[in-house]
């Protein structure tokens, strides 16, 4: 095989960028209001730890993400399946920057309100799950279906471009400048992603699209619980980010390894993973057992994070960090492929709040988990390596348990998005006929 061949092969695909505008958009939006996004999510477990000094309160920021999350997500999907999800987005972006504002406005007080950082988490949560429903559901509509493992590994290199860049540097500014020039910046980059927002054209939703409603969001789920390989991507990250999430432990570890400027380097060090794994995803369009690929990263994590807990140096620290990143970005590419190649785009929305959860209730249990275990005689250290040791055995029981979710292959799953899609394109038809 010639060398040019073999590296276009493994390398970064780039041609959904070169071919359509609006995700060329909807991509640099992303990535600059993410640059600023993940900088505040540095910034507010600093505030918070700064404030209390207390692992336990900085989980307790996960738990009021998770409430809103479990209840505006559905209100999201269903939405996403019914408006124009271009326009939910923009609607959504501009509610995080005024709950970036009043981030800002509290910084500057003479002595911030711990209680309007947990609302501004609760508010954030709330509006993310309005938003990123529709934001996944537009994105299949924006490139060919052939084009979906490239557009998933560009979308992941954005963030990781985003969280590699914006995580060091919120700790640079948390060292040298007061936190309300940390905000300050996030508030500035939304004005970036508002404007290529505005020019992304309109994405209607799908011909006879479902009113949002209880029975709606029960149709979706309803699908998703019909669907083995669908539960499976939902369960292995979940039990993998419960067990193995240990960044509301960061600012702590931070004090052992270096202090406050190693704490942007503790946040980044996944994202050095993700971006390697990301760069070299080429592969990824001709795998075909999806279930298999991502059982195997999410082990690879846990690895990652034991490594994470025993490691008592920077160096070794934030190589674990890395390795474990590089493997939930091949974890989350292949689950990405598996849900835009598998579900049909009138429940694409509904499907992907149910996403949400999986990979936001899993992160967000898993720092309160962590900030809990951390407070017993296992301390820091233990609570994070312990998770790691779960993480790994949690993962072989899935695959004992779900069979069918090991042996999926790819190409059945575009099949039956091609059968569902048409059959709701003859009984939209039908009711178009039957309507007067």
């Amino acid at each position: 095989m010639p060398t040019v061949t073999r590296k276009r092969r493994l390398g970064l695909d780039l041609t959904p960028l070169r071919t359509s505008r609006d995700f060329r958009l909807v991509f640099i939006g992303g990535v600059v209001t993410a640059f600023g996004s993940f900088i505040s999510y540095v910034t507010i477990p600093y505030q918070v730890a700064q404030l209390t000094d207390d692992p336990l309160m900085v989980g307790l920021i996960g738990v009021c993400e998770l409430a809103p999350l479990l209840i505006m997500a559905f209100v999201g999907g269903a939405l996403a399946d019914y408006l124009d999800r271009r326009l939910l987005v923009r609607g959504s972006e501009a509610a995080l920057a005024l709950i970036c504002g009043i981030l800002l406005y509290n910084s500057l007080a003479d002595e911030p309100h711990l209680w309007l950082l947990y609302v501004a988490a609760f508010l954030s949560a709330a509006v993310a799950g309005l938003q990123r429903p529709a934001l996944e559901a537009m994105i299949p509509r924006l490139v060919k279906p052939e084009q979906l493992p490239a557009t998933m590994s560009l979308q992941s290199l954005g963030m990781q471009f985003a969280q590699l860049f914006g995580m060091p540097l919120a700790g640079i500014l948390l060292a040298n400048f007061e936190l309300a020039w940390v905000y300050a910046f996030d508030l500035l980059t939304f004005a970036v992603s508002l404007l290529c927002l505005s020019l992304v054209r309109a994405v209607p939703p799908p011909p006879a699209a479902d009113r949002p409603s209880l029975h709606s969001v029960i149709t979706g789920l309803k699908y998703a619980k019909s669907r083995p390989e669908l539960l499976g991507t939902y369960l292995v990250d979940i039990n993998a980010m419960f067990f193995g999430m240990p960044s509301a432990l960061y600012p702590f570890l931070a004090q052992k390894l270096g202090g406050p400027s190693v704490l942007g380097l503790l946040y980044a060090a996944p994202a050095v993973g993700s971006l390697l794994a990301t760069f070299g995803s080429g592969w990824t369009a001709r795998v075909h057992r999806h279930g298999l690929m991502v059982l195997i990263a999410a082990a690879f994590w846990g690895v990652g994070i034991v490594g994470v807990g025993l490691s008592g140096t920077l160096w070794l620290t934030l190589f674990c960090l890395a390795f474990a990143g590089a493997a939930d970005m091949i974890s989350g590419i292949f689950r990405m492929i598996m849900w835009n190649q598998t579900i049909p785009d009138h429940l694409r929305g509904r499907l992907a709040g149910i996403e949400m959860l999986s990979y936001t209730t899993g992160p967000l249990l898993g720092q309160l988990r962590a900030g809990a275990m951390a407070r017993t005689s296992l301390g820091v250290s233990g609570s994070i390596w312990l998770g790691g040791v779960l993480c790994v055995a949690g993962t072989l029981a899935l695959a004992a348990a779900l069979p069918k979710f090991v042996r999926y292959n790819g190409k059945d799953g575009m099949a039956l998005k091609k059968a569902a899609d048409d059959e709701w394109a003859a009984t939209a038809a039908d009711r178009r006929a039957t309507t007067p």
